[in-house]
C-alpha cells in the first residue's frame, strides 16, 4: 500500500510541473501544433516525453511528402518503447528538426521549443477545430 501510494504521489507531482501552453493546439495521441502564419510546427506534448522516459531516436523521414490528418510522419524511440507521431492535421512536411538527429533528448528537456519534430504547410487550417484546447488536454489526461 505505501509503495501505491508513493507512485501515485510522486506521478501528481510530476504532473503538476508540466506544462501547457495556452496558444497551442493538442491532440488525444499526445502531439501539439503551433500555427506560424502559413506553416505550422508540431511536437509531442510535455505529458507525452514524460510518459515516453528517456528519448534515444526520433525517426522522421517524411520531409517533403504530404500527408492527411492522423496519418504517421515518423516516430519516436524511448529506451523501453517505440511510439508512432501523427499528424493532427493534412499537410506537406517541410523541415524536419536537424538538432534532434545529435540530440534526441531536447524533445524530453524542451518539448514546446527546441525539442520541436517537423514543421509543415497545412493543407486544411480548418482540421485545427476538432483538437484540444490547453485546458481540454490538460482535462483528457487526467490533470
Amino acid at each position: 500500500m505505501i509503495n501505491d501510494e508513493f507512485k501515485r504521489i510522486i506521478i501528481l507531482k510530476q504532473k503538476s510541473k508540466m506544462n501547457f501552453p495556452s496558444e497551442l493546439k493538442y491532440t488525444q495521441d499526445h502531439e501539439w501544433i503551433r500555427f506560424e502564419g502559413e506553416t505550422a510546427c508540431i511536437g509531442i506534448t510535455d505529458y507525452a516525453q514524460s510518459q515516453l522516459g528517456e528519448i534515444i531516436y526520433v525517426d522522421i523521414t517524411t520531409e517533403g511528402e504530404t500527408l492527411g490528418k492522423d496519418e504517421s510522419f515518423g516516430a519516436i524511440e524511448a529506451v523501453k518503447t517505440v511510439s508512432d507521431l501523427l499528424m493532427p492535421v493534412s499537410g506537406e512536411v517541410l523541415e524536419i528538426n536537424p538538432a534532434l538527429e545529435d540530440k534526441p533528448e531536447l524533445v524530453n528537456e524542451l518539448p514546446y521549443d527546441e525539442g520541436w519534430l517537423i514543421k509543415i504547410k497545412p493543407t486544411d487550417p480548418s482540421e485545427a477545430d476538432t483538437l484540444l484546447s490547453a485546458t481540454d488536454y490538460q482535462i483528457f489526461i487526467g490533470e
